[in-house]
């Protein structure tokens, strides 16, 4: 069954970066007109330039997720061009190095550190090597990005989604959402909370008659994680290597790999009846035990 959005209104925060992009483009071929809403105008207009050249229909909008008058402005501009918003797609996020560890666990020498009265002092910066050096500003960033960066466009948009037929919210959760992985507490965390706020909404939404669900995403290699995965001879690092035994498929993902999954949540024919509920794409990775 192949997805028919014509005549329907997407809205992708996010939408300029690497998995925003192929989701995207993937609503524009599948008939949706497209709103690329992100940070910066340059990359979504290219995104938008490119939608136009193979036949769909997009508009480029800057803003900033966090900024809940960006974000009504932004509704404005889309009712106005295109209409009402019938799909949310919730794709802004991501991590910020200062909440990310550089060891995985505590050793001795770390606790020793710690404790010592003389060199216990911990101070905050972009190169945490445990828990205790973590920056709270940064751990603050994350939170604020994955989580009030959902919750705030779909405050927004869902005003305008109502008894819309069709209407649906996807958002964007992770493989740290089900077990925290180390190294990323507050991404990890953050992620969780997505996965319970997907739910929460589905519920209270239901009777104006809008579906909300979530993709889990595996493991892609994008420039935000590739310092973790990857080394710059191109060889993967010890994380990465670990991943990639742990994964059934055998290969990170590719941005391609979530379209199927997103056209078919988006599409009321297809999925109608499903809401509050979170969809792995991940070759496997959540269902291996690793033995």
């Amino acid at each position: 069954m192949t997805a028919n959005l014509h005549g329907k209104t997407a809205v992708v925060t996010g939408g300029s970066g690497v998995l925003g992009s192929a989701m995207c483009v993937g609503l524009a071929k599948a008939g949706a007109q497209v709103a690329v809403l992100a940070r910066g105008l340059e990359k979504a207009q290219h995104l938008v330039d490119r939608i136009e050249s193979e036949g769909g229909t997009a508009m480029a909008i800057p803003c900033d997720v966090l900024d809940a008058e960006a974000v009504a402005h932004s509704a404005e501009l889309v009712t106005k061009t295109f209409g009402r918003c019938d799909i949310l797609l919730n794709a802004a996020g991501g991590n910020n190095p200062k909440a990310t560890t550089i060891k995985e666990r505590l050793d001795a020498e770390d606790i020793e550190r710690i404790m010592s009265p003389a060199t216990g002092k911990r101070e905050q910066s972009a190169n945490a090597t445990t828990f205790f050096e973590l920056d709270p500003d940064g751990v603050r960033s994350v939170f604020d990005l994955n989580f009030m960066g959902t919750f705030i466009p779909t405050q927004i948009f869902a005003s305008h989604m109502m008894g819309r037929s069709g209407a649906t919210i996807i958002n964007m959760a992770s493989m740290g959402s089900y077990a925290p992985m180390t190294k990323v507490p507050a991404y990890c965390a953050a992620k969780a909370a997505i996965v319970n706020l997907t739910e929460w909404l589905a519920v209270h939404l239901a009777p104006a008659g809008i579906r909300v669900n979530a993709i889990a995403p595996g493991f892609f290699l994008g420039e935000q994680n590739r310092r973790l995965l990857q080394n710059e001879d191109g060889n993967l690092t010890p994380r990465g290597q670990k991943i990639i035994a742990r994964t059934p498929a055998g290969r990170f993902g590719v941005p391609d790999d979530l379209v199927g999954t997103l056209l078919w949540l988006c599409d009321a024919t297809a999925s109608g009846f499903i809401t509050g509920t979170v969809i792995p794409v991940d070759g496997g990775f959540n269902a291996f035990t690793g033995i």
